[in-house]
């Protein structure tokens, strides 16, 4: 990018003046809602292709939107003897005189303008600032000139935990927690403000943003979150002691906590979630779609329950749809449950009817084979009938569960412990899952090809369904004493494996090939309301 500006900018901005490039950089530049983002993408495409590509540019001479990949940007500046264009996503003007980006201090300070004074009328329901250093942060960059060389041996963010006895378990559900994305972000930039006054009544949020702000430190010793268990140990007392607990129970009591402490200090009353916007809802809490339809009218009767998790069972055959799922409402009520002959879901943690205890039930199977199971009709039969609103008799029906609302993070819950009448065992057959995930085929507005898994929008390629694999935490071992570790992914190409203090440099492959207990996903894209 040229840092002196150009004399075609020049001549254009004394002739022309600087109007057209406000009004672009209003209207596309700094839309900031997914409404706006919306307006933008249906009038931003580019003349020649009429599709919406990467790198489109906006001629500041005429109305012509061109992409700049495919040269059509740059063959309309040839055509038209226009020499200046502006980028729609980034706001930089380039001069196709001298081939390149060329910077203005008077249109750097139009758009800083701009940004700061965003038209209500635009329909946007919030301001876009550039990150500026404040003078805290310029006399903190003036004390320490020296910065820390980020190096494979001493990776920020990659520390390792200090087993306190049987603590595995929680180790691996802080280390997948510390390294969700936008979990970290919203504590790093101290978001969290407390309104404990009391210093003896000790805030577990609190201790959370401590533990981001230490494995963020830079520090390479191994942490020691022995408060943080205290706390945990305060808040859910059938977690106390020093036994080996279950890392899926610790996630879910953990996430219940969290979001308890948060609702109290976002002012949020009741037990309803659907009514909370603390941080942990916000990331992890979806919309499970439950469709109880009447087989003799076909009536559909509709509910959606909030949930934190999705739990699989790993067998074949047909899946209870009461029997693999866990939820905001089964946290707080400790997983009782309600009759299957209603339209609401039950929770609850037993094997599945019809499954035997044999090891060789359960055959090596995916992901994806899982979620088709668990969003299959499942025929409720005759013993479990439902008066219909609809004809109003007692009638047989069927039941689907399907996505109504994807969460930023989806975490599966691979159900490897089996519990039936005097019998316990753990169910080691391999799950294969993928490194991208599209949840499409699963959503209810798909539920008519959802169905038997055919029909033309199987295979949809929707962008706001993609999920990539963040972290998987595994189990090693049997029911009776086990082990528990994790992968997590640092950066986008780069896995390790974290066993307590010990971390290790892991490969894709590794990842993908182990026994798999909890599968950490987070959405490619983000649509902020």
């Amino acid at each position: 990018m040229s840092l002196n500006g150009c004399q075609h900018l020049q001549n254009y901005k004394a002739t022309t003046g600087t109007e057209t490039f406000k009004i672009i950089y209003s209207y596309f530049i700094t839309c900031s809602t997914a409404d706006a983002r919306r307006k933008k993408a249906q009038i931003c495409k580019c003349v020649k292709c009429d599709v919406v590509r990467p790198r489109l540019h906006a001629c500041l001479s005429c109305i012509y939107f061109g992409c700049y990949d495919l040269k059509h940007i740059h063959e309309h500046s040839l055509e038209k003897k226009h020499q200046l264009a502006i980028d729609v996503s980034y706001g930089s003007v380039y001069c196709f005189m001298c081939e390149d980006y060329v910077y203005d201090l008077e249109l750097e300070e139009l758009s800083k303008t701009q940004c700061q004074k965003t038209p209500m009328s635009l329909g946007l329901k919030q301001r876009f600032f550039p990150w500026e250093p404040t003078e805290e942060e310029l006399i903190l960059l003036r004390c320490n000139p020296k910065r820390r060389r980020v190096t494979e041996a001493s990776h920020i963010g990659l520390r390792g935990l200090i087993n306190l006895g049987n603590t595995c378990f929680m180790n691996c559900i802080l280390q997948s927690l510390t390294h969700t994305p936008i979990l970290r972000d919203y504590f790093m930039a101290d978001k969290h403000a407390c309104l404990k006054n009391d210093e003896s009544e000790q805030c577990l949020v609190c201790e959370m943003a401590r533990l981001y702000q230490e494995f963020y430190s830079g520090s390479r010793t191994p942490f020691i979150p022995y408060k943080l268990l205290h706390l945990v140990w305060t808040n859910a007392r059938h977690l106390a002691g020093y036994e080996q607990q279950d890392a899926h129970e610790f996630l879910i009591a953990a996430l219940d906590v969290l979001h308890r402490h948060c609702k109290e200090m976002n002012g949020v009353s009741g037990s309803n979630p659907h009514h909370c916007n603390c941080i942990i809802d916000r990331i992890f809490t979806g919309g499970l779609q439950s469709d109880v339809t009447c087989k003799r009218c076909n009536n559909v009767s509709t509910t959606i329950d909030p949930i934190w998790d999705i739990s699989l069972d790993l067998g074949p055959g047909p899946i209870h749809s009461s029997q693999v799922l866990s939820s905001i409402a089964a946290a707080a009520v400790n997983n009782t449950s309600t009759s299957q002959t209603t339209a609401s879901t039950e929770f609850t943690h037993s094997p599945a009817p019809g499954f035997t205890n044999s090891p060789g039930n359960y055959e090596p199977t995916s992901l994806v084979e899982c979620l088709k199971r668990f969003t299959k009709t499942e025929h409720l039969g005759n013993s479990a009938k439902i008066i219909c609103s609809k004809c109003h008799s007692y009638q047989e029906s069927t039941k689907q569960l399907t996505m109504k609302k994807l969460p930023i993070v989806a975490c599966f819950h691979l159900k490897r412990f089996e519990h039936s009448t005097g019998y316990h065992k753990k169910i080691s057959t391999f799950v294969s899952f993928p490194e991208e995930l599209d949840m499409t085929p699963f959503m209810s507005s798909s539920r008519n090809n959802i169905n038997g898994h055919s029909g033309p929008n199987l295979h949809s390629a929707s962008c706001d369904n993609k999920y990539s694999l963040f972290a998987v935490v595994n189990h090693y071992g049997t029911i009776e004493s086990g082990h528990y570790t994790c992968y997590i992914r640092s950066l986008k190409e780069q896995w390790y494996r974290c066993e307590d203090h010990l971390i290790k440099r892991a490969t894709a492959g590794e990842v993908l090939n182990s026994e798999g207990y909890l599968l950490f996903y987070h959405k490619q894209v983000l649509e902020y309301e």
